[in-house]
């Protein structure tokens, strides 16, 4: 690392341990600019909603009002300071940013499979509450006092917690397999490889994801494997220093921010889905709700897809958010 590099790090890190005096105005700053994309939105008549039809304005005024109520929480915190009712109020309000950001990683991901949002006005709606969010929660923990400057050792996460990410692997494996069956031309649910290609196509699929299927390779099975890499890099010390394989980066450490933000997008989406999904299904198999067959055959068909995609979705979320926190807590610089 050269003198340059080493004082604009040095720069960086002092400037980065002074946010709890500059977040709250970042958050005012966000909450002016949320409740003016929510206005325009409202004025315009773009609908915030997925398929949504213009001139249904209803959800753009709730971003409004959250945009309003976090302007004025943050004003609050930067005039008065962090007083017990401003921190509830901002946690509050982060709740509420958070459930708007719900499925941005559905967007992520058909936005790297080449593939076009269903709305550009509700996926920049999601992004904005999902920074929203962070800056919130960051705002509301303010008044803890600044984390050291010494850098941890990088060390493994606890056998139990690693217990949970083989939980998580395992569950993507009958996922993996299923998707497998399909790219590959096999029959799996009463429905073959042809005509699983015929529906993603029908449904809008990017050339890159069709081209990748007629390889025999379902891009989601390799979404999964990515996903997986991710939640091993949590919990085992090359996910904190670039390992040797990583060539020019090996041994520098890794900024704490890589693995956290995908790995807090991906358990905020993918855990609440999945445990949401796993109830829904349980009341199918009961027969207290009706299992639509969609574009499979029969009801039993997609019921049987669904489990297999869901529990995976639910277990690895649970085990992503684990993971993750027991990575937030293992990289935290120590008093130096």
């Amino acid at each position: 690392m050269t003198s340059v590099e080493r004082t604009m790090e040095a720069l960086w890190s002092a400037w980065w341990q002074r946010w709890p005096r500059w977040v709250a105005w970042a958050t005012m700053l966000w909450a002016v600019l949320y409740a003016g994309f929510g206005l325009a939105c409202a004025l315009s008549g773009t609908s915030l909603l997925l398929g949504g039809d213009s001139g249904t304005p209803g959800l753009s005024w709730a971003v409004v009002a959250v945009g309003a109520l976090g302007t004025l929480v943050s004003g609050a915190v930067v005039l008065f300071g962090l007083l017990p009712l401003l921190r509830v109020l901002l946690w509050v309000v982060c709740g509420l940013a958070a459930i708007t950001a719900f499925s941005l990683l559905m967007d992520v991901i058909t936005l790297m499979l080449g593939q076009g949002v269903d709305s550009r006005a509700s996926a920049a709606n999601k992004a904005l509450a999902a920074v929203g969010a962070l800056l919130l929660a960051a705002t509301a923990r303010s008044d803890r006092l600044p984390a050291g400057t010494a850098v941890r050792a990088s060390s493994a996460a606890p056998r139990r917690l690693q217990l949970a990410a083989w939980a998580g692997t395992l569950a993507f494996a009958p996922y993996a397999a299923m998707k497998l069956v399909w790219a590959s031309g096999g029959t799996f649910a009463g429905i073959t490889g042809e005509e699983m290609l015929a529906v993603s196509e029908r449904n809008g699929a990017s050339g890159i994801f069709l081209t990748l299927e007629s390889w025999g390779l379902d891009p989601t099975a390799l979404l999964a494997v990515l996903g997986i890499f991710l939640l091993w890099g949590l919990v085992r010390p090359w996910g904190q220093v670039f390992p040797r394989w990583t060539l020019f980066l090996r041994g520098r450490r890794v900024p704490r921010w890589l693995p956290l933000a995908p790995a807090l997008l991906g358990a905020a989406t993918l855990a609440p889905y999945g445990v949401v999904g796993v109830g829904y299904l349980a009341l199918a198999t009961a027969g207290a709700v009706t299992m639509r067959r969609g574009d499979f055959h029969s009801s039993g068909d997609a019921l049987l897809v669904g489990w297999i995609g869901i529990v995976a979705f639910a277990v690895y979320g649970l085990a992503l958010t684990i993971a993750a926190r027991s990575y937030w807590l293992r990289t935290r610089p120590a008093a130096g």
